[in-house]
């Protein structure tokens, strides 16, 4: 796939959100209404776009919900601009959830990451108990779930990444308190019977942060790049989100679990090279590579949705020229180099 190179924040939405023909004819398929929860983080936004647009380009008329706490005001009136129908809720106020609109399609992408070390009880709390109000709201829907790779034990690189049968071992409460949403939602899968997908997700990239962006940031800075985990996988947010809709055909009671990410392990030297290159810049690094990170194997989603449109080398451009023009961060890192589970 030939990606274009945006220049604004309202292009990158629209080249992220862009459905191709295999989502717009499945979208067209579906038998009512799309509710997303957690709309308001970093790849909702752009998840509730382009929904939208593949509902309207099938000629189907259906409705996007997204539910948030919406704190930010910007991503509540871009939403409903576009014609996504925003729903302001906290998600830990039971009452609340129950309220919200049926609809036989969920995606639910809320929890608690960053921030987690002296907030852990809100990190359980969001990661846990949200799923229980969600599962039982939305018994009798198709619900989609993001997770994290966090949930696996580190690997090293010759181990190939981690496939979906291999044991847990999360280090850290956002990654057991990530494994407990999975918990949640396997046990309300097999007491209601609900159809559930789990996605284990690492990385996703877009140009305003992402793996890629934090590496690009620092070698534009000339600011050293610790090595300690020295490869990571990822993805093209747009291929997530065609992932995540595409994976309504693939929920199952009992909950089934897919590895979303992209198919290299990515070296972070190599990575930081590629942008020394484009940057006019010699990276600099700091320690030595480590035998202990987290990563997947996506083998299983490739079969099924087939390889990302998106190539790692297309992405690295994209980020570069993003990050040469002075192009907006989140200011989110990722904190792919963190190995103790404490983010």
């Amino acid at each position: 796939m030939k990606v274009p190179i945006p220049t604004t924040e309202e292009e990158l939405d629209l080249l992220l959100s862009r459905p191709d023909e295999e989502l717009t004819a499945f979208m067209g398929k579906l038998k009512g209404d799309l509710v997303i929860l957690g709309i308001g983080g970093k790849i909702g936004v752009t998840l509730g776009m382009a929904a939208l647009r593949a509902f309207r380009e099938a000629g189907v008329d259906r409705n996007v919900y997204g539910v948030s706490r919406f704190t930010d005001q910007a991503t509540k009136d871009k939403l409903s601009r576009i014609g996504v129908h925003t729903i302001p809720c906290d998600l830990l106020d039971r009452k609340g959830v129950e309220r919200l609109p049926e609809a036989p399609y969920v995606v639910f992408m809320a929890g608690k990451k960053f921030g987690t070390a002296g907030a852990e009880e809100l990190t359980w709390a969001m990661n846990t108990v949200v799923p229980t109000y969600v599962a039982e709201r939305y018994r009798g829907s198709r619900i989609v779930v993001y997770s994290t790779g966090c949930v696996y034990d580190f690997l090293s690189p010759a181990s190939g990444g981690a496939v979906e049968t291999d044991p847990v071992n999360p280090y850290g409460d956002y990654a057991q308190s990530a494994l407990g949403r999975e918990r949640v939602f396997q046990y309300f899968s097999r007491t209601y019977h609900t159809p559930v997908c789990i996605l284990r997700l690492n990385y996703a990239i877009d140009l305003r942060y992402g793996v890629l962006r934090d590496i690009a940031d620092k070698v534009w800075k000339e600011e050293p790049i610790p090595l300690a985990v020295g490869n990571f996988n990822c993805i093209w947010q747009g291929d997530v989100i065609r992932q995540t809709l595409l994976s309504f055909q693939f929920c199952e009671s009992p909950a089934r679990i897919l590895n979303i990410t992209g198919p290299e392990t990515v070296s972070v030297r190599w990575v930081a090279e590629e942008f020394g290159q484009r940057f006019g810049k010699t990276p600099m690094f700091e320690g030595v590579e480590g035998n202990r990170m987290y990563l997947s194997n996506a083998a299983q989603a490739a079969s099924l949705f087939g390889y990302p449109r998106v190539s790692l080398l297309e992405m690295i451009e994209l980020v570069a020229q993003w990050v040469k023009g002075g192009g907006a961060s989140l200011g989110k890192p990722t904190h792919f180099e963190v190995v103790d589970g404490k983010f």
